[in-house]
């Protein structure tokens, strides 16, 4: 599960950058979860060439994210928002108003500094 999750991730982000017969064939298997079979008949290409398309794929998206670290931007911006989404709330009874506000102050600045 973790791995789609990952292929769906950097397939949002990088998508775009694939062929069109790329992204159909890539969407096809891990958006779509249709088997190498089925994909290879609807394209007239055999099993093995759907899978070392697919594993080409993999790599490529693979690549575009250790050179562009979309994708671990995107998380560890989600992280901080969901931080400030609970500091705000400050629902503990013990929550500190002053250090809330300024830990989200902190916060802010480094999702701006990322931009």
């Amino acid at each position: 599960m973790e791995k789609i999750y990952q292929q769906t991730l950097l397939y949002d982000f990088y998508g775009e950058l694939l062929t069109e017969h790329q992204r159909s064939i890539y969407e096809d298997a891990v958006c779509n979860d249709m088997s190498l079979g089925e994909i290879a008949e609807e394209n007239g290409i055999s099993r093995q060439g759907v899978h070392d398309l697919i594993k080409r794929c993999d790599r490529m998206l693979l690549d575009y994210e250790a050179k562009l670290h979309l994708v671990e931007r995107f998380s560890k911006a989600k992280l901080q928002i969901g931080e400030i989404v609970e500091l705000a709330q400050g629902d503990s009874p013990a929550a500190d108003t002053a250090e809330n506000i300024r830990r989200i102050r902190e916060l802010a600045m480094q999702l701006l500094d990322e931009l």
